[in-house]
């Protein structure tokens, strides 16, 4: 579908570009077909995940076909308004939470280095 916008597939994306974008500011009245409609016009969706606890009202995930249509869809809709709140569009990056969890361990590796080389310090004094 993007190729009817005029824009060819061979250019490179930005690393941080994938099909999976995160949608905030959503109207709590949003209903799922106005959903389908709004993002829908940028090409196939495979899915859209809206949050349902109080934490994650208002903000959604939408699944594209293709990461063409998803890179369509975040920069026409970024800062849209639907029923008078701005869109915020995000693309949703794995990589955060994978980086973070490996700080965790690095830092209980070093702290477990740490312990062992105070407590070889010990034993030659």
């Amino acid at each position: 579908m993007s190729l009817a916008f005029g824009k060819t597939r061979t250019a490179q994306l930005p690393p941080n570009v994938n099909r999976i974008l995160l949608v905030k500011n959503l109207p709590f009245k949003i209903t799922p077909d106005e959903m389908f409609d709004l993002f829908g016009k940028y090409g196939a969706i495979r899915q859209i995940r809206t949050g349902s606890t109080q934490k994650t009202r208002g903000s959604a995930f939408v699944v594209y076909e293709d990461i063409y249509d998803a890179k369509e869809a975040c920069e026409h809709l970024q800062g849209f308004n639907v029923m008078g709140r701005y869109l915020v569009l995000l693309y949703y990056q794995t990589n955060h939470r994978i980086k973070r969890t490996d700080l965790v361990k690095e830092e209980e590796r070093v702290e477990q280095q740490y312990k062992n080389m105070s407590h070889d310090d010990d034993e030659l004094n």
